[in-house]
């Protein structure tokens, strides 16, 4: 077996007496598992892997029962396993914390475990095959790239987190088995950001830079040189503070249970929770057990103020309330604020002015609220209050020649101006029509290797999952010309069928923006700005591919390559300047040719392009009729498309609805991007002729 790299020999990992950031996060859900795990945000190159793959060789082993499949501890009463009962003076075996990784790509039966192949054809019996939580229970199950995990997985861990244990009930086996782990994931916030609800059952967060520092990264090259020179040797260099550092969080482990955590101390928990905002009862539980587990780590029989502030930097910031777009980050001020009120430390006098705030690194991120006032004064193209009146004059008072409209300026004259967003909405579904065979996701139908089984297949080279009864039906009518083993199936090659599964594929979806002067008039440009944002936010939860092309003046540009970190299409997205003339037809084309190349690099994932527009084309000469060329080019192409019309006032040119229907695409409003909005549309045709009845 390789040698694993030193936990203790990671730059930035501190001492065994006082552990840094991810180390001190990853230590103290390992002594107190109820904690709930850990995520590690950070960029490629920050030794989050290997941090995660060296922990499990400073934990203490541990006792299971000899034989069991299932890891179960002889201390407990009745474990929960398919292979007991036990008896009472079953043999007892020690063995190392087992770390379990879990591949993005891993099928539903290879994590759960399903019937055991080998028996059901070999002996014809329907025995069960632990999965990969059986083999992490009481161990740490490590998933990277946990944002790239498929939507059914996430499922499949959530339901596991939540109940502590597995139930399988499939191929004629129904079993169920305890699954308590610590959950370990690390991420690259840069590939696409975590579903909600996985990213609230970690407990803890832990944000990881490269650093900076020239003299840091010269002794984590000179590190990293010396173990892949001699593993042997590097690691014994460190075999001292390794040991020191399994000892003492095993005197942790053996101490957590007795730490006091007394009313005081809860009601501090329960001050900077309700401070920050955040959703549920989760957050106080998981800053309680934290606190417990780092007064245990640090010796300490009582929690303290340091306990609580270390916990609440841990478990809050991926909590608190946010912008679906925002970064996770504490509010250091607001955190020594509160805790300066109403300390736990003294217990027998709690006053505010006996502890000041602790030391500590300072996270990033914080809050960022911003107010915005009317003053009533309407908007020229929507006749609605423009939310920026009172600021100082954007406008040149020169109308657009494309709309009539004023033209935003800047200082210097040129006409062109940035506009921020509003707050994004649920918006209206999208999909590609027919039948796919993407990326498992959550926006069109597909055939996918998740899903309802719908039927099987034979093996075609494609990967899949065998199904069993379709396979064994097409082998039995052969048994009598077979030679058979008592009563075991023969099966030959021509038998076997994979399961053919519908679900939901995931797509690229392609937003191409008019950015030009008949869109830039701050209201309507904060409407666009706003739906295209709800967009994105709708794609990241359907976990989708996003790009971003642009056009105004006299080009168009990529503003972001299809990517899946929908964190940088918004930011990309609130940058985005407007004004000057509109050159459609270059858009347009911008947007084929982005198709064109990612269809070369990705065949399977089905575009979706969403044209946000006004319909007009006025870059110069003949604008119009090269805005149909192109618009009939990509119709060509057979790729689905939608244009979101952002003409507005009550005399229309109907232009995108035109271009629409070149498109061959669906036209929506932009008032119906909102799926809150359709509904209305929706309601209002049907029950308006019936009030008009009554």
């Amino acid at each position: 077996m390789p040698q694993q790299y030193p936990f203790s020999a990671v730059v930035g990992s501190g001492t065994a007496s006082d552990l840094d950031g991810m180390a001190l996060a990853l230590v103290l859900t390992t002594i107190s598992p109820g904690v709930g795990g850990v995520l590690v945000r950070g960029e490629k190159g920050t030794a989050k892997s290997t941090a995660v793959r060296a922990l499990a060789a400073v934990l203490p082993p541990i006792d299971v029962v000899a034989g069991d499949r299932f890891s179960s501890d002889p201390a407990e009463p009745a474990p929960l396993s398919p292979d007991g009962p036990f008896a009472a003076d079953a043999a007892v075996e020690t063995r190392p914390v087992r770390l379990v990784e879990l591949p993005v790509g891993a099928t539903e039966d290879r994590v759960l475990g399903s019937i055991d192949l080998q028996k059901a054809l070999g002996e014809g019996t329907a025995a069960y095959g632990p999965g990969l939580l059986a083999r992490a229970h009481r161990g740490i199950l490590y998933v990277d790239e946990v944002n790239l995990l498929h939507d059914h997985l996430v499922d499949v861990l959530l339901d596991a987190a939540a109940m502590g244990r597995v139930t399988v009930e499939r191929d004629g086996v129904s079993v169920e088995h305890a699954a308590r782990f610590v959950l370990v994931g690390t991420m690259n916030p840069e590939e696409g950001e975590l579903r909600p609800q996985l990213l609230d059952r970690f407990g803890l967060t832990v944000e990881v830079a490269a650093p900076r520092d020239p003299a840091v990264r010269v002794e984590v090259v000179r590190r990293r040189l010396a173990f892949d020179a001699d593993p042997t040797a590097f690691a014994a260099r460190y075999a001292d503070a390794e040991a020191a550092l399994t000892a003492r969080i095993r005197a942790a482990q053996a101490r957590v249970a007795e730490v006091v955590l007394d009313d005081a101390a809860l009601l501090t928990i329960a001050e900077v929770c309700a401070a920050f905002d955040v959703d549920g009862m989760r957050a106080d539980i998981v800053t309680a057990r934290t606190a417990v587990a780092h007064a245990a780590w640090q010796g300490r029989d009582r929690v303290t103020a340091d306990d609580i502030r270390v916990a609440a930097r841990l478990a809050l910031p991926h909590r608190r309330r946010r912008n679906p777009f925002d970064a996770p980050g504490l509010d250091e001020d607001l955190l020594d604020e509160v805790l300066g009120e109403g300390q736990p430390e003294p217990p027998e006098d709690p006053g505010p002015e006996d502890d000041g705030p602790g030391g500590g690194a300072d996270p990033e991120g914080g809050f960022d609220s911003q107010a915005r006032s009317t003053s009533g004064e309407p908007d020229p193209t929507s006749g609605e209050p423009d939310p920026t009146a009172g600021e100082p004059d954007s406008t040149s008072g020169e109308p657009d020649p494309t709309s009539g409209e004023p033209a935003p300026a800047t200082a210097g004259g040129s006409v062109t101006s940035t506009i921020g967003a509003g707050t994004p909405y649920r918006a209206r579904l999208f999909s590609v029509a027919g039948t796919g065979t993407g990326d498992a996701g959550r926006r069109s139908r597909a055939i996918t290797r998740t899903g309802r089984q719908v039927g099987s297949r034979t093996p075609d080279g494609e990967p899949g999952s065998l199904h069993l009864p379709d396979t064994i039906r097409a082998a039995a009518p052969h048994q009598h010309a077979r030679t058979r083993r008592g009563t075991a199936l023969t099966l030959a090659p021509a038998d076997l069928r994979i399961a053919v599964k519908e679900g939901r594929e995931s797509n690229l979806v392609l937003l191409c923006v008019d950015a030009s002067g008949s869109m830039s008039a701050r209201r309507r440009m904060e409407q666009v700005k706003t739906a295209v944002l709800s967009l994105l936010l709708d794609a990241y939860q359907r976990r989708d591919k996003v790009g971003l092309v642009t056009f105004r003046g006299h080009a168009a540009t990529v503003a972001l390559p299809p990517t899946s970190s929908v964190e940088v299409a918004a930011r990309r997205l609130e940058e985005l300047p407007a004004g000057g003339r509109t050159p459609l037809a270059e858009g347009l084309l911008q947007a084929a040719e982005v198709l064109r190349v990612e269809r070369l690099r990705d065949p399977r994932r089905r575009p979706l392009l969403v044209v946000v527009t006004d319909g007009r084309a006025t870059a110069g000469a003949g604008a119009r009729q090269r805005a149909a060329q192109a618009a009939a080019y990509l119709a060509g192409t057979g790729v689905a498309s939608v244009v979101v019309d952002c003409e507005t006032g009550r005399f229309t040119m109907g232009l995108a609805r035109e271009l629409a229907r070149t498109l061959g695409a669906e036209h929506v409003p932009l008032g119906e991007v909102t799926a809150d909005g359709l509904t209305d549309v929706v309601r209002s045709r049907r029950t308006g002729p019936r009030e008009e009845v009554a």
